[in-house]
């Protein structure tokens, strides 16, 4: 029934019986959109979510959850893996649509819009965080916005795919932490808090990729450091999201 409602708005849809042929699909043919269950065989829907997350070609590809699980931790847990909507069933076919056509327009737009700005424009530091000394002059190309619209899990495939270097600052909502994240041709060589000496490197990241409110800005420069995570960012992005996968499942 999702099938025929979607392709009668226009959209070529693809389908797969559980994750594991999905993720499979997906590889061989890159989808505009996922649109998956939770409760499925082989590979899950976490499972699946996190496994495009890994890839640095479906960075940009959005997410919905279609599903019967409806309580807030499965959509807090949805989200957190880096899912772009979640409509619980029963559902109405006419929210699907719109929801399908937001996402997708949503998408469009942040992905052109960070590509335009890691290339071409300025940074702008977040509010009350100094730019590195380096930036303050001089031609620089850089990003910036919030993290309720690009991730930092995207923020760090778009670096590798377009091999930046430079120094992402976040700032959070509801903490006075600073988070800086050196990179150099789109590997993160160290991370850090201000003026803390906890969590550092692969830590600090891990601790970054759960915040979800709060402002980021890519200021960029050379970063001539040792490399002192010696990850690749699939690796930390896999390893960061089945973190708190572990932090959202029941009982924990």
């Amino acid at each position: 029934m999702v099938t025929t409602v979607l392709e009668k708005r226009g959209y070529e849809v693809e389908t797969a019986a559980d994750g594991m042929e999905a993720f499979e699909k997906a590889q061989l043919n890159p989808p505009d959109l996922v649109v998956t269950d939770v409760m499925m065989p082989n590979m899950d829907g976490w499972q699946l979510v996190k496994a495009l997350r890994s890839q640095p070609e479906f960075a940009f590809v959005p997410v919905i959850f279609l599903t019967a699980l409806g309580s807030d931790d499965d959509r807090i847990r949805g989200f957190r893996l880096g899912a772009d909507d979640y409509l619980p069933k029963p559902f109405r076919f006419e929210e699907l649509d719109l929801r399908v056509a937001n996402t997708l327009k949503r998408r469009v737009m942040v992905e052109r819009a960070a590509r335009e700005k890691i290339n071409n424009e300025p940074p702008a530091a977040p509010d009350g965080v100094p730019l590195p000394a380096a930036d303050a002059s001089g031609p620089h190309s850089g990003l910036a916005g919030h993290l309720d619209q690009v991730g930092l899990p995207s923020l760090l495939t778009l670096l590798e795919m377009e091999r930046k270097s430079g120094i992402l600052v976040l700032t959070h909502d509801d903490s006075p932490d600073v988070g800086r994240i050196f990179v150099r041709s789109g590997r993160v060589v160290r991370a850090q808090i201000d003026d803390s000496e906890e969590p550092l490197n692969e830590e600090c990241v891990y601790y970054l990729l759960e915040w979800r409110k709060g402002a980021f800005s890519f200021h960029a420069r050379d970063v001539d450091m040792t490399d002192e995570v010696g990850q690749t960012t699939t690796h930390l992005l896999m390893e960061g999201a089945r973190r708190m996968d572990e932090l959202t499942k029941p009982g924990i």
